[in-house]
């Protein structure tokens, strides 16, 4: 007897039975990698959809496959014993001779261009690996598309991670239509919301618990068809209530789904079991971090008692291979993080197996550790450095932090941490949410114990930079006085500091000084150097105020002086900003605009917005005078900041208020009404990324009224510019140091909101801002 091929074209694939929402990035990149190998690999998550990808994808391509399309699903096969003849049925293959099946199928598919899907290879991956090897030697046209967890590991292959669905930006009143709009996430659920309560949309009113949901799953198709198909019982706001439960709730799946997937238990319980059990108590330990991770903090947290140290490398890579782990650029490392769904099911298996309290405080012996570590070594050459790993690291900060605040006898620990991160909470603008940390720490106890006497300090520091004085004042008190009983001049010293910050920002200037000089003394006699750097800033700023020009420049160069050899960042910077404005005011205006050019960019690496404001304000204050063009640069950097002083709650500090009432009455008289105010508004109409470039760059020209507003954001811009210059989404993570999701997903929006369907249109795009005499522009101020 003979075998005979039938053609299959689009009666291989299964009809679609709900709309396929968004993956026009993962369509085209999985189309551009069939094109160029014979084995292509969808790997991901259960549940993040990679069989819906890949059967749109093959549904798209069907035409270049005359000989058929054909689709293996192999999620009920127990064993490999009946994978060829799964294979043959697809292919249409009929065989009655006693031939090796796989003989009579590697036969049959020489010639032939067809595309083999196989789907849900992971509990098969050997087989799997060998039939495709086989197959693909076989027929030089054949191509394989397969979906799996893993990697088949076969020669060629080529792999793509299919990530979760792209996550609405903002949260709260900062999440707006647009973002909503523009999410994958939320059109899925509203779709399939809709699909059981007729009329459902999202709207004004549950936009954000709709954000909310579709966040807590991660994004995870699956996840969110199944958490809509609950709103025919209960309300999205009872729903998002209801997910910490989440396992238990979301269990109404569609009849026709294999058992695994009519549940989310169900389907990570199939993940879990397809797991060493070594990699499931590595995935159980792992679920103790927040956020991500590194490989480092995964061998000392995570390792003994079943898994040595050494050991836990080729754990990692196993759960990673089996998409359990997702593995993210941070340069000049890698991280590795669980979807909140994965980390949930692994916590649930870290309770019962009674190492969830042993776990956390490792997880917090860690993290203590670092944070002692980042504070003995701020200030020096590795400031940036480990600014970038406390911002990376926050998820697990909190995680620690709430330990100590919820753990009996921990307290002490948790006011160290808080405290140890004093300059890592204001340069990243987190001075509210530690002032919370540290309100909840300090009333666990109230033994009067040098790390409560420090934290107390922090605090008022805190409360002085939110201008709330009374609160800070009676801090400061307490502070003094538990100095004094614990014979700690670091303590007086601290406390005279945030007393002098205080009443400079009172403008009450002769107290200012004597607390001032009484912190620099104090710090000079403990040898604490940060102190003293900090101390003269301000001491150095109050005698400028004073009018001792003299003093005030011996400060600020003795202040330079610590902080240069060091190569230190954050207190040089703001030592620059305040010195630039008395070089002004001595009439070198030049040297006193450098300044505080170079203030900018020392505070680049940091998130210091404040800071930053106020060298752009010191940067129009001193441009005001010299000449009609910098003053209308002038007038319009004062109109962008206005809204940047409205979001930090008033101006500027009071003590600098006069120059900027100089600036705006100087600059108004010069201009005239008319021109000041239409300078004002273009200025208003920057960003704030926008207002700082034109501030640094003295050659800048007056951004265009007439030119539209471009319908991308600074960041999507930025990312535009790095797609134009040929980067793939990995690299631009790079640059940016980003997840490569959010990479792919900014990009993704980028092609939405410009209507475009490939990185060359992207490409061509940007060229056309950067030449606005082709065309009218979108972009940017050049």
């Amino acid at each position: 007897m003979k075998s005979v091929v039938t053609d299959t074209g689009r009666a291989g694939l299964p009809a679609e039975l709900t709309s396929f929402v968004g993956r026009r990035q993962e369509i085209a990149g999985v189309k551009r990698l069939l094109s160029g190998s014979r084995v292509v690999t969808l790997v991901g998550v259960g549940g993040v959809g990679k069989t819906r990808l890949a059967l749109r994808v093959a549904a798209d391509v069907r035409r270049a496959f005359p000989d058929g399309v054909g689709l293996v699903e192999l999620a009920t096969l127990e064993g490999p014993e009946l994978l060829v003849r799964e294979v043959s049925e697809a292919l249409q293959i009929v065989d009655f001779t006693a031939r090796p099946e796989l003989d009579v199928l590697a036969e049959r598919v020489r010639g032939k261009r067809m595309l083999l899907v196989l789907d849900n290879c992971e509990h098969l991956l050997h087989d799997c690996a060998v039939l495709a090897e086989r197959l693909v030697r076989a027929g030089a046209d054949l191509r394989i598309l397969a979906t799996s967890r893993q990697a088949l590991g076969v020669a060629g292959e080529q792999t793509m991670v299919v990530p979760a669905l792209p996550l609405p930006e903002g949260e709260g009143s900062r999440l707006s239509a647009e973002a909503l709009e523009r999410s994958d996430a939320v059109r899925l659920f509203a779709e399939r919301a809709a699909a059981v309560v007729p009329g459902f949309e999202v709207t004004e009113e549950n936009r954000e618990a709709v954000a909310r949901i579709c966040s807590s799953l991660d994004g995870i198709p699956l996840a969110i068809e199944l958490a809509a198909v609950r709103l025919r019982a209960i309300s999205v706001e009872q729903l998002l209530a209801r997910l910490e439960d989440r396992f238990g709730l979301l269990t109404a799946g569609s009849r026709a789904l294999m058992p695994r997937q009519r549940t989310l238990r169900a389907l990570i319980d199939w993940s879990y079991t397809l797991c060493t059990e070594q990699e499931q108590l590595l995935w159980a330990r792992l679920s103790v971090f927040a956020g991500s991770l590194d490989l480092e903090a995964a061998e000392q947290v995570c390792a003994g008692d079943g898994i040595a140290a050494e050991e836990v490398i080729d754990l990692v890579i196993g759960l990673v291979d089996k998409s359990i782990l997702i593995r993210e650029e941070h340069q000049p490392n890698v991280r590795y993080r669980l979807l909140e769904t994965i980390r949930q099911y692994g916590r649930g298996r870290l309770r019962e197996s009674g190492e969830e309290e042993r776990l956390r405080r490792r997880h917090r012996d860690w993290f203590h550790e670092l944070v002692l570590d980042s504070h003995r070594e701020w200030f020096g050459p590795d400031q940036v450095r480990w600014y970038a790993r406390l911002r990376t690291e926050h998820d697990n900060l909190r995680t620690a932090l709430d330990f100590c605040a919820t753990t009996p006898g921990e307290s002490e620990a948790g006011l160290t941490m808080a405290t140890a991160l004093r300059y890592y909470w204001i340069a990243s603008d987190f001075t509210q949410e530690a002032r919370t940390w540290l309100c909840r720490l300090l009333a666990l106890d109230p033994r009067p114990t040098p790390a409560r006497a420090r934290a107390q300090c922090l605090q008022a520091r805190l409360a002085v930079l939110q201008s709330d004085f009374s609160v800070a004042e009676s801090l400061i008190a307490e502070c003094r006085e538990l100095g004094e009983r614990l014979r700690d001049p670091a303590l007086t010293g601290a406390a005279a500091y945030v007393a002098g910050l205080e009443a400079l920002l009172r403008q009450e200037l002769a107290t200012a000084r004597s607390q001032l000089a009484e912190a620099l003394e104090c710090c000079r006699h403990a040898d604490d150097q940060v102190g003293v750097a900090n101390a003269l800033i301000y001491l150095a700023t109050t005698h400028s105020l004073l009018g001792a020009s003299d003093e005030a420049c011996a400060c600020f160069e003795e202040c330079l002086a610590i902080c240069e050899p060091r190569h230190e960042h954050w207190f040089r910077s703001y030592a620059l900003w305040a010195y630039g404005i008395e070089v002004w005011r001595r009439g070198d205006t030049q040297r006193a605009i450098e300044m505080e050019r170079e203030a900018i960019r020392l505070k680049e690496p940091f998130d210091d917005g404040l800071g930053t404001a106020l060298c752009v304000e010191a940067l129009a204050w001193m441009g005001c005078a010299e000449g009609p063009q910098e003053t209308e640069r002038a007038a319009l950097l004062l109109g962008a900041l206005r809204e940047i002083w409205r979001s930090f709650g008033g101006p500027l500090f009071g003590y600098l208020a006069e120059y900027h009432d100089a600036c705006e009455l100087t600059a108004r008289q010069a201009l005239g009404a008319r021109r000041f105010d239409a300078a004002v508004r273009k200025g208003a109409a920057l960003t704030a990324g926008e207002a700082v470039e034109y501030a640094m760059r003295p050659d800048l020209p007056e951004p265009e009224p007439e030119r539209e507003a471009s319908p991308l954001t600074p960041r999507e811009m930025e990312i535009a510019g790095l797609v134009a210059q040929g980067m793939s989404n990995k690299a631009i993570a790079a640059t940016l140091v980003i997840a490569q999701r959010t990479a792919e997903g900014h990009v993704e929006h980028i092609l939405s909101k410009l209507g475009f369907t490939s990185r060359v249109q992207i490409a061509a795009w940007v060229g056309r801002q950067e030449r606005p005499e082709d065309g009218p522009g979108t972009g940017t101020p050049p």
